[in-house]
């Protein structure tokens, strides 16, 4: 690919977790509100593809949702600071993104359905979360920062364009990319094809069921995340499951990744990409070199799995 469609460091935002953590506490339970919209009326897809949010020129989207004979999606604007739920009768509702409670936000989105007629109820408990607070309960989350709302948004346009790069490379089972709301990170997945041992499940307010369906396959899987569960700053982050013997140890790319043994996969510093000087390859050096550990380690059929995108090209 031309350097035409590399970006520089100045395209990507800085976004210390710091500066913006009880907004993105705050957001990641309003994505979650509107995440579980799209859950209630989404016939199941494996792997709970039928769940996530998108990238957007604006925000992130659900894409259209089926009400009857309906449909209808739920936006989030990230420029002008709104959600946009609009019906395909042309009638729409929005809700201002500014500093509220998520028990105030709750009761708008429920109430701008409702005035659209579509009367949806969803399981008011988040996701993933320790010691979850009901959505109508909570008054505790409140924060909302425009600025790092809108570094955040323009951050995932940067990676959500790396990130299908990446994906392009493989014709093998793999995931779109989209961003799960509730772990509030965005992500790719590849599969080997081959089955894989019942996941352990465990995880905070997620039916154990749902996680061993999820990885019911090998994976080697690579998101991004702004921080928080243990991690102090926005990174990025690739594992495999089952991780193969020998997959900590591997010799991957840029100097900056590293190994977690609390999380289990390697991470890399979204700053290292951020501030480098080819942020684009900096980040598909790390996202190719950890799945190609995993895939050799793991012994993935690779030749069946993956394509030249070069000579591809020029056919």
């Amino acid at each position: 690919m031309s350097n035409i469609n590399r970006s520089e460091s100045a395209d990507w935002p800085g976004l210390p977790f710091a500066d913006w953590s009880d907004t993105a506490s705050t957001l990641h339970l309003w994505t979650q509100i509107v995440g579980k919209v799209r859950l209630s009326q989404t016939p199941w897809t494996n792997h709970s593809w039928h769940v996530p949010l998108y990238v957007t020129a604006r925000g992130l989207s659900t894409s259209p949702i089926p009400y009857g004979g309906r449909s209808f999606e739920i936006n989030y604007d990230f420029l002008d600071h709104q959600l946009i739920i609009l019906s395909n009768n042309g009638a729409q509702r929005l809700v201002p993104l500014v500093s509220r409670s998520v028990s105030d936000f709750y009761r708008a989105v429920l109430e701008s359905l409702h005035e659209l007629g579509l009367d949806i109820s969803i399981y008011a408990t988040p996701n993933e979360i320790p010691n979850a607070i009901p959505f109508e309960l909570d008054t505790h989350h409140h924060h909302y920062d425009p600025e790092y709302a809108t570094r955040f948004w323009r951050a995932l346009v940067q990676i959500d364009r790396v990130f299908k790069e990446f994906r392009a490379r493989f014709v093998g089972k793999c995931s779109p990319v989209h961003f799960f709301w509730g772990s509030f990170d965005l992500a790719v997945t590849r599969f080997s094809g081959r089955e894989a041992p019942p996941h352990p499940g465990g995880v905070p307010n997620f039916p154990d069921w749902v996680a061993r369906e999820a990885y019911s396959h090998e994976v080697s899987s690579a998101g991004f995340w702004p921080g928080g569960g243990g991690v102090d700053n926005a990174s990025f982050y690739s594992y495999a499951y089952p991780a193969p013997d020998t997959f900590s140890t591997a010799n991957v790319q840029p100097a900056g990744a590293y190994w977690s043994d609390q999380l289990g996969e390697f991470l890399l510093p979204y700053h290292e990409v951020q501030s480098a000087s080819s942020p684009d390859d900096v980040l598909l050096d790390f996202l190719q070199s950890t799945y190609d550990a995993a895939a050799e380690l793991g012994g993935w059929n690779r030749a069946a799995l993956e394509r030249d995108l070069v000579s591809f090209a020029k056919n």
